[in-house]
Protein backbone atom coordinates (compact mmCIF):
# COMPACT_ATOMS: atom_id res chain seq x y z
CA UNK A 1 0.00 0.00 0.00
CA UNK A 2 1.45 3.34 -1.11
CA UNK A 3 2.28 6.19 1.23
CA UNK A 4 -0.30 8.89 1.75
CA UNK A 5 0.35 12.40 0.48
CA UNK A 6 -0.62 14.26 3.64
CA UNK A 7 -1.27 17.99 3.47
CA UNK A 8 -2.58 18.54 7.02
CA UNK A 9 -3.44 16.49 10.11
CA UNK A 10 -4.62 17.24 13.63
CA UNK A 11 -6.71 15.45 16.25
CA UNK A 12 -9.95 16.20 14.37
CA UNK A 13 -9.35 15.94 10.63
CA UNK A 14 -6.97 15.11 7.80
CA UNK A 15 -6.44 16.78 4.44
CA UNK A 16 -4.92 14.41 1.88
CA UNK A 17 -3.86 14.76 -1.74
CA UNK A 18 -5.46 11.89 -3.67
CA UNK A 19 -3.66 10.67 -6.79
CA UNK A 20 -5.52 10.03 -10.03
CA UNK A 21 -6.45 6.36 -10.34
CA UNK A 22 -7.14 5.75 -6.65
CA UNK A 23 -10.69 5.22 -5.39
CA UNK A 24 -11.92 7.45 -2.55
CA UNK A 25 -13.86 4.60 -0.93
CA UNK A 26 -13.95 0.83 -1.53
CA UNK A 27 -15.71 -0.41 -4.65
CA UNK A 28 -17.33 -3.74 -5.43
CA UNK A 29 -14.95 -6.67 -5.71
CA UNK A 30 -11.72 -7.66 -4.00
CA UNK A 31 -9.68 -5.74 -6.56
CA UNK A 32 -11.35 -2.46 -5.56
CA UNK A 33 -10.63 -2.46 -1.82
CA UNK A 34 -7.49 -0.33 -1.96
CA UNK A 35 -8.66 3.26 -1.64
CA UNK A 36 -7.93 6.56 0.09
CA UNK A 37 -10.06 5.96 3.19
CA UNK A 38 -8.65 2.45 3.78
CA UNK A 39 -5.11 3.82 3.49
CA UNK A 40 -6.01 6.62 5.91
CA UNK A 41 -7.57 4.20 8.40
CA UNK A 42 -4.37 2.14 8.42
CA UNK A 43 -2.70 5.13 10.12
CA UNK A 44 -5.70 6.81 11.77
CA UNK A 45 -8.28 4.15 12.76
CA UNK A 46 -10.90 6.84 13.48
CA UNK A 47 -10.75 8.25 9.93
CA UNK A 48 -14.17 8.61 8.26
CA UNK A 49 -15.22 9.70 4.77
CA UNK A 50 -16.81 13.14 4.35
CA UNK A 51 -16.80 13.60 0.55
CA UNK A 52 -15.33 11.88 -2.49
CA UNK A 53 -13.42 12.56 -5.66
CA UNK A 54 -13.90 10.44 -8.77
CA UNK A 55 -11.28 7.74 -9.15
CA UNK A 56 -9.79 9.54 -12.17
CA UNK A 57 -9.70 12.95 -10.44
CA UNK A 58 -6.71 13.97 -8.32
CA UNK A 59 -6.49 16.54 -5.55
CA UNK A 60 -7.54 17.57 -2.07
CA UNK A 61 -9.84 15.51 0.13
CA UNK A 62 -10.79 16.25 3.76
CA UNK A 63 -11.32 13.26 6.05
CA UNK A 64 -12.94 13.44 9.50
CA UNK A 65 -11.54 11.85 12.62
CA UNK A 66 -14.55 10.56 14.51
CA UNK A 67 -18.31 10.62 13.88
CA UNK A 68 -19.00 14.04 15.42
CA UNK A 69 -16.50 15.79 13.15
CA UNK A 70 -17.84 13.76 10.22
CA UNK A 71 -21.36 15.07 10.91
CA UNK A 72 -20.15 18.66 11.23
CA UNK A 73 -18.09 18.59 8.04
CA UNK A 74 -20.82 16.75 6.10
CA UNK A 75 -23.28 19.46 7.10
CA UNK A 76 -20.85 22.15 5.96
CA UNK A 77 -20.67 20.48 2.53
CA UNK A 78 -24.47 20.15 2.40
CA UNK A 79 -24.91 23.84 3.24
CA UNK A 80 -22.29 24.82 0.61
CA UNK A 81 -20.02 26.31 3.25
CA UNK A 82 -16.98 24.50 1.83
CA UNK A 83 -15.29 26.33 -1.04
CA UNK A 84 -13.77 24.12 -3.75
CA UNK A 85 -11.76 25.11 -6.81
CA UNK A 86 -10.73 22.66 -9.52
CA UNK A 87 -8.33 23.05 -12.43
CA UNK A 88 -8.75 21.22 -15.74
CA UNK A 89 -7.64 21.19 -19.35
CA UNK A 90 -10.56 21.03 -21.78
CA UNK A 91 -10.67 20.31 -25.48
CA UNK A 92 -10.79 23.22 -27.90
CA UNK A 93 -10.27 26.95 -27.46
CA UNK A 94 -12.63 28.43 -24.88
CA UNK A 95 -13.21 32.17 -25.11
CA UNK A 96 -14.48 34.44 -22.39
CA UNK A 97 -18.00 35.73 -22.97
CA UNK A 98 -16.78 39.05 -21.56
CA UNK A 99 -14.23 40.18 -24.14
CA UNK A 100 -12.98 42.92 -21.83
CA UNK A 101 -11.98 40.44 -19.09
CA UNK A 102 -10.32 37.12 -19.83
CA UNK A 103 -10.53 36.17 -16.13
CA UNK A 104 -14.30 36.70 -15.81
CA UNK A 105 -16.36 33.92 -14.22
CA UNK A 106 -19.11 32.26 -16.29
CA UNK A 107 -22.06 30.13 -15.22
CA UNK A 108 -23.31 26.73 -16.36
CA UNK A 109 -26.67 25.74 -14.92
CA UNK A 110 -27.93 22.42 -16.28
CA UNK A 111 -29.89 19.86 -14.20
CA UNK A 112 -28.20 16.48 -13.75
CA UNK A 113 -29.56 13.01 -13.07
CA UNK A 114 -27.92 9.62 -12.51
CA UNK A 115 -28.20 7.65 -15.76
CA UNK A 116 -29.24 4.37 -14.13
CA UNK A 117 -29.15 2.15 -17.26
CA UNK A 118 -25.65 3.45 -18.02
CA UNK A 119 -24.11 3.69 -14.55
CA UNK A 120 -21.73 5.10 -13.42
CA UNK A 121 -22.66 7.87 -15.84
CA UNK A 122 -24.92 10.82 -15.13
CA UNK A 123 -26.80 12.85 -17.74
CA UNK A 124 -28.39 16.24 -18.32
CA UNK A 125 -32.15 15.90 -17.79
CA UNK A 126 -34.21 19.08 -18.07
CA UNK A 127 -37.38 17.37 -16.81
CA UNK A 128 -36.18 15.33 -13.84
CA UNK A 129 -32.61 16.40 -13.12
CA UNK A 130 -31.44 18.10 -9.92
CA UNK A 131 -30.35 21.75 -10.15
CA UNK A 132 -26.62 21.90 -10.86
CA UNK A 133 -24.46 25.01 -11.00
CA UNK A 134 -20.83 25.37 -12.09
CA UNK A 135 -18.74 28.51 -12.47
CA UNK A 136 -15.71 28.49 -14.79
CA UNK A 137 -13.09 30.90 -16.08
CA UNK A 138 -10.02 30.71 -18.28
CA UNK A 139 -6.82 30.04 -16.33
CA UNK A 140 -3.31 31.03 -17.26
CA UNK A 141 -0.71 28.31 -17.08
CA UNK A 142 1.34 25.94 -19.22
CA UNK A 143 0.22 26.24 -22.86
CA UNK A 144 -2.10 23.57 -24.24
CA UNK A 145 -2.30 22.79 -27.96
CA UNK A 146 -5.91 23.02 -29.21
CA UNK A 147 -7.07 23.04 -25.60
CA UNK A 148 -7.81 25.51 -22.80
CA UNK A 149 -6.80 25.51 -19.15
CA UNK A 150 -9.72 26.45 -16.91
CA UNK A 151 -10.55 26.69 -13.24
CA UNK A 152 -13.99 25.70 -12.01
CA UNK A 153 -16.09 26.10 -8.87
CA UNK A 154 -18.87 23.54 -8.37
CA UNK A 155 -21.57 25.42 -6.46
CA UNK A 156 -23.52 22.17 -6.23
CA UNK A 157 -22.06 18.70 -5.79
CA UNK A 158 -23.68 16.39 -8.34
CA UNK A 159 -22.01 13.24 -9.62
CA UNK A 160 -19.61 14.05 -12.49
CA UNK A 161 -20.92 17.63 -12.51
CA UNK A 162 -17.77 19.32 -13.83
CA UNK A 163 -17.16 16.66 -16.46
CA UNK A 164 -20.74 16.77 -17.75
CA UNK A 165 -21.09 20.54 -17.71
CA UNK A 166 -17.89 21.10 -19.70
CA UNK A 167 -18.85 18.37 -22.17
CA UNK A 168 -22.30 19.95 -22.56
CA UNK A 169 -20.86 23.29 -23.66
CA UNK A 170 -18.69 21.51 -26.22
CA UNK A 171 -15.40 21.34 -24.32
CA UNK A 172 -14.95 17.92 -22.71
CA UNK A 173 -12.07 17.48 -20.27
CA UNK A 174 -9.04 15.78 -21.84
CA UNK A 175 -8.66 12.13 -20.86
CA UNK A 176 -12.32 11.75 -19.80
CA UNK A 177 -13.13 8.07 -20.35
CA UNK A 178 -16.85 8.54 -19.58
CA UNK A 179 -17.94 11.62 -21.51
CA UNK A 180 -15.27 12.54 -24.06
CA UNK A 181 -14.99 11.17 -27.59
CA UNK A 182 -12.26 8.62 -28.26
CA UNK A 183 -10.22 11.36 -29.94
CA UNK A 184 -10.37 13.65 -26.88
CA UNK A 185 -9.78 10.71 -24.53
CA UNK A 186 -6.60 9.85 -26.43
CA UNK A 187 -5.13 13.32 -25.86
CA UNK A 188 -4.16 12.50 -22.28
CA UNK A 189 -3.20 9.31 -20.37
CA UNK A 190 -5.29 10.54 -17.39
CA UNK A 191 -8.28 12.77 -16.73
CA UNK A 192 -6.93 16.33 -16.58
CA UNK A 193 -9.05 17.37 -13.60
CA UNK A 194 -7.55 18.29 -10.22
CA UNK A 195 -9.14 19.49 -6.96
CA UNK A 196 -6.70 22.34 -6.39
CA UNK A 197 -8.16 24.36 -3.51
CA UNK A 198 -10.26 23.51 -0.45
CA UNK A 199 -11.43 26.05 2.12
CA UNK A 200 -13.66 25.56 5.16
CA UNK A 201 -14.07 26.35 8.86
CA UNK A 202 -12.40 23.95 11.24
CA UNK A 203 -15.22 21.85 12.76
CA UNK A 204 -13.91 22.32 16.31
CA UNK A 205 -11.98 25.60 16.47
CA UNK A 206 -14.02 27.44 13.77
CA UNK A 207 -10.73 28.71 12.32
CA UNK A 208 -10.93 29.40 8.57
CA UNK A 209 -8.65 26.93 6.82
CA UNK A 210 -7.39 27.13 3.24
CA UNK A 211 -5.38 24.47 1.41
CA UNK A 212 -3.90 24.37 -2.08
CA UNK A 213 -2.42 21.47 -4.02
CA UNK A 214 0.03 21.73 -6.91
CA UNK A 215 -1.61 20.83 -10.21
CA UNK A 216 0.26 17.80 -11.64
CA UNK A 217 -0.40 18.64 -15.32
Amino acid sequence: MSELDMVFADDHLLVLNKPSGLLSVPGRGEDKQDCLIVRAQSQWPDALTVHRLDMATSGLVVIARGPQVQRTLSQAFALREVHKTYEAVVNGILRSEDSSRTDAWHDIQMPLLIDWPNRPKSKIDWDHGKPSHTQWRIKSGPPCESATRVEMKPLTGRTHQLRLHMMAIGHAILGDSLYATSEILAKSPRLLLHARELQFRHPVTAEWMAFESTVPF
